[in-house]
């Protein structure tokens, strides 16, 4: 079953269960999908699904981060809730061990050497590692492979 065929099954599952919550996370998972959809009128396939729960986690992050800095715990915790939906979505991650193996195995194989390589060596494990690995904990493992 493709991720999508899931996410439309969770959704009427939560229906149901009258799970307005993650009913809620989920039809906005969708409207993100759906809008993909249609401005770049393609059919998503799971690489680009994991893609944008990626982007909407991430804004979960920064909103949680946002609200917790100006003392609005409430609705920190809604988005920390609507995370734990979206993240269920993700596949398993690589651990910090994995990304940067696999990083150093990227430089070498490019022959990268010295920050200046950063864009061509980003190029590369964006490629291989989207959707595997956080991509903040794939950009400071790059750095620390180009450092002098």
């Amino acid at each position: 079953m493709s991720l999508k065929a899931q996410i439309t099954e969770d959704m009427k599952t939560a229906m149901r269960a009258k799970d307005s919550e993650r009913l809620g996370t989920i039809r906005l998972l969708q409207a993100a999908m759906k809008q993909k959809e249609v401005d770049e009128r393609i059919e998503l396939d799971d690489a680009a699904v994991v893609a944008i729960v990626d982007k909407l986690i991430k804004q979960r992050k920064d909103s949680i981060a946002a609200f917790e800095q100006a003392a609005r715990q409430d609705l920190a915790d809604k988005e920390k809730a609507e995370m734990a939906v979206l993240v269920a979505y993700l596949p398993a991650r690589l651990s910090a061990e994995e990304v940067t193996s696999a990083v150093q195995a990227i430089v070498a194989s490019l022959g990268a050497s010295g920050p200046g390589d950063m864009g061509k060596v980003m190029g590369a494990v964006k490629t291989q590692l989207a959707g595997k690995a956080d991509m903040g904990l794939v950009s400071a493992a790059v750095k620390a492979a180009l450092a002098p």
